[in-house]
Parts: structure tokens; C-alpha cells; sequence
């Protein structure tokens, strides 16, 4: 009893995915990454440059309109990383976007008299969560990989835009569809807040409630948290299923900001938050990843971008730095466990 009464508190019992450490602990280079906080020194490096080579970087034009694109990259990363935490993976956030913003457009589209804003609000969401259903059914129950069934669910997903819009965009959209993104709170746009409450929600559910824990338990060793009484499955379909839910909501608000349904919306968009996540410190093994981290990784993404047009920067080079990133990151994360190996005491 007197050993359990004086164990240190920094000790862990068995895989914690998610380290705490002591007061008296100095954080390593890979829990840096690991709380999302090792994006931050490059975020800040990238605004302090771009503030020295540009002249309109800082200005409150371009700050907004750098809010509104990183904002759906943030809500993306956020779907991202519910998914990757379990050891899994989402391709078709991207395509999700594109429909549940065709979808929208098409309810509300003002020439045919369409369906007030919130039912095409609510539409468009549950064309989201629906599609993360399917995909977390096939990976939890038929027990399909990840990612060919969230690549098939991305290219279900694109094709039906392109049948519900023959290719066309559609527009023009009513002005009070246009406002749920061009609209501002205290001069904050809100597609600002949706990003931050996004985040505050997505980091409260993973750190403070137990279906948070049981995601990093799934991700962690799916095996031994059944065996500890963890719903694996329905963890895992939940998870899918938000991460629709969440695309779906940056998609109706691009179709927004956009003012209009573009049928290509969204291409590419998951390898963004994908980089995203990574680049904040997420696990592509699972485990690994906090709302922050996402948060920044998605900042970092969106300056690379904005100070790439306001530089006259060929995109190329920026996909190739933000392949850079992603290296580091993945580097960072596989030294980590290489010295936590070489520490561990042999049996």
C-alpha cells in the first residue's frame, strides 16, 4: 500500500497515448509535435517573414480573407483527425465537401423557389454524416481497409455531384445563404467562429469526456480495448461519422462564401487536412493528435498559400514545401519512438 501511496504522478500505466508530463518534466522535441505546439515556431516564422517581404500581408483585408481559407481547412483537419486517432484514415472529406455544398445550393437555389436556409443547412449535414456512416460501417463491421473504402466513398461521392449538377455550378444563390459565411460577429467573420468552435468542441470531446479516451484506446491497440470493454465498433462508426458531419459543414459553408455550388469544390482537400493534422502533430498510426495541433497545422497550410499568391510563388513550390513539413513531422515523430526504444529497459 505505501508504494502505491508514493508513486510519483508522472508515471503512466501501461500506453498512454497522450503523455502528460510532470512539472519538473522538460519536453522533448517529439511531445512538442505530439500537443500540436511544434507547428507554432514555423507559424511564426512564416507571418514574420511574410510581414518583411510583403506589404499587404498584415493588413486587414488580407488577414480576413486568410481567416475565411484557413477556416475550412481547420474544420477539415478537425473531421481529419477524429479518424486518424483511431488508426484510420478519411479520402473522401474532400468530395463530401463538394456535395454537401452542391446539395445546399441546390435546396436554396433562388430561381426555383427552393427550401428555406436552415432545411438546406440541415440537408447538406446529413448528406455529410450519411456518407461517414457507410464509411464507418464497412471499416468497423465488414471489417474493409480504410482507406479503399474511404476511396471509393470518394469517388461515389464526387460522381453523384457531378450527376445532381450535370457539371454545371449552381447560382445565383439567395443573399441569406451567402451571409451563414460572408456574414461577421464583433468584425469577426463567421466562417471565424464556426472554425474556433469547431476546435474548442472537437478538443473538450478528446480530452475531457470518455469517448474521446476510447478513441485513443482504439487507435492505440483496437484489440486490447475490446478486450477492456471498449465499443470498438460503434467508437470507430462514430468517428466516421463526425468526420462526414464536420466535411459537410465546411462544405455548405465554402458553397457559402463561394456564393454558389461548384461541382469540383473540395478536390484535393483531404491531402490538406491530411498535411494539416500531420504537420500538427497527429499519428498516421493512430493515437496521436490534438485539435490545436490540427488547428495550427491548417494556419500553416493556409499562410504557405496565402503568402505564395501575395509573393507571385509558382504553386508548385508550395506543394512541394508542404511535403517538406509533412517529412519533418513524420521524421520527428519516428526519432521519438527510435530513442524510446534505445531507453526502454531490456526484459
Amino acid at each position: 500500500m505505501t508504494e502505491v501511496t508514493t508513486a510519483p504522478p508522472s508515471k503512466r500505466r501501461g500506453r498512454d497515448p497522450r503523455p502528460e508530463p510532470g512539472a519538473d518534466e522538460i519536453l522533448g522535441l517529439g511531445q512538442i509535435f505530439s500537443r500540436g505546439l511544434g507547428g507554432i515556431p514555423v507559424l511564426l516564422v512564416l507571418a514574420f517573414t511574410l510581414s518583411l517581404t510583403t506589404d499587404t500581408f498584415l493588413t486587414g483585408t488580407n488577414l480576413d480573407n486568410l481567416g475565411r481559407q484557413v477556416s475550412i481547412y481547420a474544420i477539415l483537419g478537425a473531421a481529419q483527425l477524429l479518424v486518424i486517432i483511431t488508426a484510420g484514415i478519411d479520402l473522401s472529406v474532400g468530395s463530401v465537401v463538394g456535395i454537401a455544398g452542391v446539395v445546399a445550393a441546390k435546396a436554396v437555389f433562388e430561381t426555383t423557389g427552393g427550401l428555406p436556409i436552415v432545411w438546406a443547412v440541415l440537408l447538406a449535414l446529413a448528406v455529410g454524416a450519411l456518407a461517414g456512416l457507410i464509411n464507418g460501417v464497412l471499416v468497423a463491421v465488414v471489417r474493409l481497409p480504410p482507406f479503399i473504402v474511404t476511396l471509393g466513398m470518394m469517388g461515389i461521392a464526387r460522381g453523384a455531384t457531378l450527376l445532381i449538377t450535370d457539371g454545371r455550378t449552381v447560382q445565383p444563390l439567395p443573399e441569406g445563404f451567402s451571409r451563414l459565411a460572408g456574414g461577421s460577429v464583433f468584425g469577426i467573420a463567421n466562417l471565424t467562429w464556426v472554425m474556433l468552435i469547431v476546435t474548442v468542441a472537437v478538443a473538450f470531446f478528446l480530452r475531457r469526456t470518455v469517448w474521446g479516451r476510447y478513441l485513443y484506446a482504439v487507435g492505440s491497440n483496437a484489440e486490447s480495448a475490446r478486450l477492456t470493454g471498449v465499443p470498438v465498433r460503434a467508437v470507430q462508426i462514430s468517428a466516421y461519422t463526425l468526420s462526414g458531419l464536420l466535411a459537410a459543414l465546411a462544405g455548405l459553408l465554402l458553397a457559402s462564401r463561394l456564393g454558389n455550388g461548384v461541382p469540383t469544390a473540395g478536390t484535393g482537400y483531404e491531402l490538406q487536412a491530411i498535411a494539416a493534422c500531420v504537420i500538427g502533430g497527429a499519428s498516421l498510426f493512430g493515437a496521436r493528435g490534438t485539435a490545436l495541433g490540427a488547428l495550427v497545422g491548417a494556419l500553416i497550410v493556409g499562410t504557405l498559400d496565402n503568402g505564395g499568391t501575395l509573393l507571385g510563388i509558382d504553386p508548385f513550390w508550395l506543394q512541394i514545401l508542404t511535403g517538406v513539413l509533412i517529412l519533418v513531422a513524420v521524421a520527428s515523430e519516428h526519432l521519438q519512438k527510435l530513442r524510446a526504444r534505445g531507453r526502454a529497459p531490456s526484459s
